[in-house]
């Protein structure tokens, strides 16, 4: 693969600490975690898989200049590579070098469609998204206590995550492990009045789409056809 550019500049050094948190907590699920960058234009999509969640996390950055760019690398070296000191000072301050391509995981191939997307209703408020959250975990902690010592294993313990965090939110395909994603990776914040939205491409079968200032979550409409899609992600300037 030809890599078009050798480092990454963007348009404000805040793009480049909101990055670095986000490749800190794709990095706390998986050390050896892989990254895909893809560039159109003056914007940056980064593409990663939390295990823990069995989604793809988005997150979006502004460029100080277009760039053509696709290209999956550590997430590791990546976030070594970035300059956040926020001085603001000149290019060397708003981004890093781009680390030698490696060769990703499947899921790398696999990315949502270009679109059309189309907006979902019946997702709840990030108010009542987060409560649910703090109710499912609360639920897990009380039935994972409730086990007998002989059935306190690892598979029941899963049986039990997963039962949980499949369920829908709201009146939405979109499962409750989704949401966790969003508020584990920094997408979901307390911050009043921030927009949350969902939604689909593909119609079913397809992709769901959950998407905040900050960041996006996507996955499979149909569990059983794990994460997968052809095409690639279209870009838009923002962080979602």
């Amino acid at each position: 693969m030809t890599v078009p550019v050798q480092s990454l500049q963007f348009a404000d050094p805040r793009e480049a600490a909101d990055l670095a948190a986000f490749l800190g907590r794709l990095l706390h699920y998986d050390r050896a975690a892989a990254v895909r960058l893809q560039a159109g234009g003056d914007a940056l999509a980064v593409f990663g898989r939390p295990p823990s969640f069995e989604v793809l996390a988005i997150r979006t950055a502004r460029l100080a200049r277009p760039e053509t760019l696709d290209v999956t690398v550590s997430a590791g070296e990546l976030l070594e590579s970035l300059d956040v000191s926020g001085d603001g000072g000149g290019p060397g301050e708003r981004g890093g070098a781009l680390p030698a391509p490696v060769t990703g995981p499947p899921w790398t191939g696999v990315l949502p469609p270009r679109g059309p997307w189309q907006e979902q209703a019946g997702l709840p408020a990030p108010d009542a998204l987060r409560v649910a959250l703090h109710e499912a975990v609360a639920e897990f902690r009380t039935r994972d206590e409730a086990l007998p010592e002989e059935s306190r294993t690892r598979a029941e313990r899963d049986r039990i995550g997963r039962e949980i965090w499949s369920r829908p939110v709201g009146t939405t395909d979109l499962p409750l492990r989704a949401v966790h994603a969003a508020q584990s990776l920094g997408f979901l914040r307390p911050d009043p009045g921030f927009p949350v939205s969902l939604f689909a491409a593909g119609g079913t079968g397809g992709w769901l789409r959950l998407r905040t200032p900050f960041g996006s979550i996507a996955l499979r409409r149909d569990p059983a056809g794990g994460l997968g899609g052809p095409g690639g992600l279209s870009l838009s300037v923002g962080r979602g």
